[in-house]
């Protein structure tokens, strides 16, 4: 197996450079022992204008064979022949890419001790494999390669060029040519080679997901061909494919959102303490796991849980606008996907969670494989980033964000309006969230503390009547507000709810507001200060009132 890689430089920057990130030194011809043979490193090349560094590995058929019992590509037990006759000397596979790993670790790390400087520095390259097998074609080289920023040219080796009838084999001359970090250029044949030949010459155990997106990271979370580079890596055993799949898209929405993985999978925690004292008698959030210990009767003694009463009101809304496909946004583990399975009228329904692991939670739950085709074919799990747009949300007669607006920081609200209001445009949606008045009537939440943890903001009922006002007339819709849980005359309800329709009027008894009427965000921040200020309901936040000011200019940007 043979594969060289070859730089141009100036008196400046010499292209001799490449024997320091190689860490491989360019007067000198190196051996290295692998564990499937011999690899050979040289310069056939190297002048400050043109260095070209020489891989070559010596691979022994036989002792394969005898160390691997037959198994592997060629070695079958059934296929003597094959087991001594066969291309793993010359072509390039998973073999070449262990010996890449083995002798240019450094490098593959974008490590240089002598030169730190260097591994950072894009660099003019030409690879050139000279026998690289390719199930797919010259076509799928280009398709794998190309997205990466390498030049391609992928020459077809005939069968035999004295019988051109023949045909080509399934073997490539391959050239790339582009302007790279080393580093990345070594990640790339690495996870790319093996890819290629569509086969491992060792077993594929579950550490080989994390050598993948090792190597990937930064390119194979936004590879079009991500899905068949995942399955061929790992050797088609679904498991693993799957579990790269779901890191890899967590991977993407990370970055996208410009923070860490594991703070976006964090849906499945433990909830607090008061959370859990709340959702036992009857109150708390939908996103802990309280509020399915049985419906009660609604007496004192055995209230009606709070998120019973949010789903029963979710029902009744949706029902209401005759809704028969439906999305939930920021369907966590499930509550309510269960509830929507159990009437027929809701045929088609779609939970959409940024966290697999609340996802993977919530097909536990449904017990999704053990459920009758019939029932299974009308739901399907989604994991998505609300605040970007998603073609596959478009066309739902209704949308659900139950207990979902709070988790998001106020900078962002703009963002997640654009992608579920603007983009998907779903004929109706329903928003609820707590009412942060509420809170002076639980007796277990400390004064200024948010019902859960993890809550950017609570609003006031003025506060979320102005957003929401704001939002349907930004897109055309018209909303009309319900009250969730018992209703206190002072302070509200525990929950309100908006339930959003385009082209409708609000509700008959007043509580409804006309998409096209303007709020006056002046009488509204006033009236939402005095109402926190006489119910002493502190935990409005200064994050709440950020929101509320990134609304209000909002809104005057609109008007003008």
């Amino acid at each position: 197996m043979f594969l060289t890689i070859t730089t141009t430089g100036t008196a400046e920057r010499p292209a001799t450079d490449l024997g320091f990130l190689l860490h491989k030194h360019p007067d000198k011809a190196q051996r290295f022992s692998t564990s499937h043979g011999t690899a050979h490193v040289l310069y056939p090349e190297a002048t400050a204008e043109q260095c070209t560094a020489a891989l070559l590995l010596e691979v022994d058929p036989v002792a394969l064979v005898r160390r691997g019992r037959g198994k592997g590509r060629g070695g079958a037990p059934d296929s003597a022949l094959a087991q001594y006759v066969n291309d793993r000397p010359y072509a390039a596979s998973s073999l070449l890419a262990t010996a890449l790993s083995a002798v240019f670790s450094s490098a593959l790390r974008g490590q240089c001790k002598a030169r730190p400087e260097l591994p950072e520095r894009a660099l003019p390259l030409r690879i050139e494999v000279p026998a690289l097998p390719a199930r797919g074609g010259a076509a799928l080289v280009e398709r794998l390669f190309t997205p990466l920023g390498w030049q391609v040219t992928a020459e077809p080796v005939p069968l035999d060029e004295e019988f051109p009838r023949w045909g080509d084999s399934r073997y490539v001359r391959l050239v790339l040519e582009g302007e790279l970090r080393l580093a990345d250029a070594l990640r790339h044949l690495y996870v790319l080679l093996p890819v290629l030949d569509d086969a491992k010459h060792y077993w594929v155990a579950p550490d080989e997901v994390d050598k993948l997106l090792r190597s990937g990271e930064g390119w194979l979370e936004h590879h079009p061909e991500q899905r068949l580079i995942t399955n061929r890596y790992l050797a088609r055993r679904w498991s693993l494919t799957r579990s790269a799949l779901e890191r890899l898209e967590l991977a993407r929405l990370a970055e996208t959102d410009d923070t860490q993985a594991e703070e976006i999978d964090n849906a499945v925690g433990e909830p607090a303490a008061e959370l859990m004292e709340g959702e036992m008698r009857g109150e708390g959030d939908a996103g802990g796991a309280g509020g399915e210990r049985g419906e009660g009767d609604g007496s004192p003694e055995n209230p009606v849980p709070l998120a019973v009463r949010r789903r029963e009101a979710i029902l009744d809304a949706l029902r209401g606008v005759e809704a028969a496909r439906v999305v939930d946004l920021g369907c966590g583990q499930g509550q309510l996907l269960a509830a929507l399975l159990k009437e027929a009228r809701f045929t088609e329904i779609v939970g959409v969670d940024v966290s697999m692991r609340a996802l993977n939670e919530a097909a536990r739950r449904l017990r999704l494989d053990r459920m009758p085709e019939r029932q299974s074919a009308r739901l399907k799990l989604t994991q998505g980033a609300l605040t970007y747009t998603d073609s596959r949300l478009t066309g739902y007669d209704a949308a659900v964000l139950s207990e979902v607006i709070e988790h998001v920081d106020p900078p962002r609200l703009p963002a997640l309006e654009h992608a579920v209001f603007g983009a998907a445009r779903p004929k109706a949606v329903v928003v609820t969230t707590p009412n942060v008045e509420y809170n002076v009537r639980w007796e277990t939440l400390p004064a200024g503390r948010m019902r859960h943890g993890d809550h950017r903001f609570e609003w006031t009922r003025e506060e979320f009547r102005a957003w929401a006002g704001q939002v349907a007339e930004r897109h055309g819709y018209t909303v009309e507000f319900r009250p969730v849980g018992p209703e206190d005359p002072e302070v509200g309800p525990p929950t309100q709810l908006a339930l959003f329709r385009i082209g409708a009027q609000g509700g008959g008894d007043g509580t409804g507001t006309r998409g096209t009427e303007r709020v006056d965000r002046t009488t509204v921040t006033r009236t939402a200060t005095e109402t926190r200020t006489a119910t002493g309901a502190g935990a409005a936040t200064g994050a709440a009132a950020a929101t509320a000011a990134a609304t209000a200019t909002a809104a005057k940007e609109a008007a003008a």
